[in-house]
């Protein structure tokens, strides 16, 4: 039965739950401000995630809601369709398109992308989330030219204390608290801070603090964006739909495996049931008015870290979400949107720190490619296309990497020389074998020898042309293994 796997662990799962809600509330808040929508927009991602999903899923310790690696693409999806409802109906789609991509058991195919255009990926959406919250950081009311000219005193203190706070935390004592959140001391510490603050140059003004609707039900209604149905002909909305959910799915598949590997009772996700919760998630939660949702690992790690065992502890720190929402709207409304930034660009920093960059530096070449070529593509256009192409790159050096190896020349002691395959003889290898039978000189006697690996059409034509100049040159050929049989001289060009 579901219910007696979820109801497994009350006690451990209860505790975890408050915990994740603590680290959750801040980045749902946060990630909301950061992406263009209202804040309780962020919220409700977090409540459908983490009521929704558990209910479908069995990924027993990954919590899911509002991801800072979606940011980017809400930001540039609003923009492009020119307003939020229609982003929130492309939401709707990418939940659907996530459902079939589970029906038709995709999950696997995650696997494909390479590891390192996944870290690019990674590291592009951190410079993105750092470069946007800088302004947020100091209370400036527009991009980083406005810097200098508009930051307000009192949101640059709440912010670079909070940043400050938020990077040395690991390195104090308060580090041994560890079901006490860095985040959740930073906006406690900051609203109260920002509440005594006095003077036009020190007090912030209503556009520097979160803006959560009151009202109860009604208020939140009113509040929340919703799909304009209107549109679901729109070719625009499909395209960011298709977007939002190749990325949530890849991100939401990562975290999953990142989980996994921290189960203590070494648990495996079923990755298409996954991409069929977190479908219907998407789909709730744009309907809702709510951010799109994917398995998040930084609340993921924190449930794992306070003991969870059982998808109880998502649903509770849902639960008090939805608690904080209806019951707590004048406390939300007092946290300072600098001290949210500051969480943020601790966030976006361990996304893109130096280290990422030096350990892929330190693989090579292979890998330090798609890696910077992801991250300039990201930068330069947009998460999927950047990924796309990262993914075009990695592909290409790999085939590279592949055909290096996959003939061998040798010259043997007696003067011939032998060719052997390590590999299928597909046309991939062909331009390394064009190049082994190269420079031969005349009258060399040549061994070709397939190791008993399949041969394609296009590498026995190559072959057959081969031999068809050895006999001009008087190269002796022997082949073992290749049937040249209706393989003609240069149809393989």
């Amino acid at each position: 039965m579901v219910c007696s796997g979820i109801f497994a662990y009350p006690r451990q799962d209860c505790l975890a739950g408050v915990v994740v809600f603590l680290v959750a509330l801040p980045l749902c808040l946060g990630i909301a401000m950061a992406s263009g929508v209202p804040p309780v927009s962020g919220l409700v991602a977090g409540i459908i995630g983490g009521i929704a999903i558990p209910l479908i899923s069995r990924s027993a310790l990954s919590v899911s809601g509002p991801a800072a690696g979606l940011i980017a693409i809400v930001l540039f999806e609003i923009e492009r369709l020119g307003g939020i409802n229609a982003f929130m109906t492309a939401v709707v789609l990418a939940g659907a398109m996530q459902i079939m991509f589970g029906l038709l058991r995709t999950g696997k195919f995650a696997a494909l992308v390479p590891g390192s255009v996944v870290k690019g990926m990674l590291a592009a959406i951190g410079i993105t989330i750092t470069l946007k919250q800088l302004p947020v950081l100091v209370g400036a009311q527009a991009g980083l030219g406005s810097i200098t000219s508009t930051m307000h005193s009192g949101a640059t203190l709440i912010g670079l204390v909070s940043l400050f706070v938020l990077m040395s935390w690991k390195h104090t004592p308060l580090a041994r608290l560890t079901l006490v959140p860095p985040a959740l001391v930073v906006v406690t510490v900051s609203s109260i801070a920002a509440s005594m603050m006095t003077g036009e140059k020190w007090m912030l003004n209503t556009s520097q603090l979160v803006n959560v609707p009151t009202g109860g039900f009604d208020g939140l209604r009113a509040a929340l964006p919703l799909p304009d149905w209107s549109l679901l002909g729109s070719s625009s909305v499909w395209i960011a739909a298709a977007t939002i959910a190749v990325v949530a799915s890849i991100e939401t598949l990562l975290s999953c495996q990142a989980v996994d590997r921290l189960d203590p009772l070494k648990r495996r996700t079923p990755f298409d049931r996954e991409l069929v919760a977190q479908g219907v998630g998407n789909t709730l939660s744009g309907v809702c008015g709510g951010l799109p949702i994917t398995a998040v690992i930084v609340r993921s790690g924190a449930n794992v870290a306070a003991g969870a065992r059982e998808r109880l502890s998502a649903i509770v720190h849902a639960l008090l979400l939805c608690g904080c929402v209806i019951l707590l709207p004048n406390v939300l409304n007092h946290i300072p949107q600098a001290c949210l930034a500051a969480v943020l660009i601790q966030v976006g920093l361990n996304l893109a720190k130096p280290s990422l960059f030096a350990e892929q530096r330190r693989l090579g070449l292979d890998q330090f490619l798609p890696f910077l070529l992801t991250i300039a593509a990201v930068l330069a256009t947009d998460l999927l296309k950047g990924v796309v192409i990262g993914i075009v790159v990695g592909v290409i050096v790999a085939l590279r990497n592949s055909t290096k190896t996959s003939v061998v020349r040798i010259k043997q002691p007696d003067g011939s020389i032998a060719i052997q395959l390590r590999r299928d003889g597909s046309f991939l290898i062909k331009p390394a074998l064009v190049a082994a039978f190269e420079n031969i000189p005349s009258d060399a006697r040549v061994t070709f020898d397939s190791k008993g690996e399949p041969i394609d059409q296009d590498v026995r034509e190559a072959i057959a042309s081969f031999v068809d100049d050895a006999r001009n040159r008087n190269i002796h050929v022997t082949l073992v293994g290749v049937d040249l049989a209706g393989a003609t001289a240069g149809g393989a060009h």
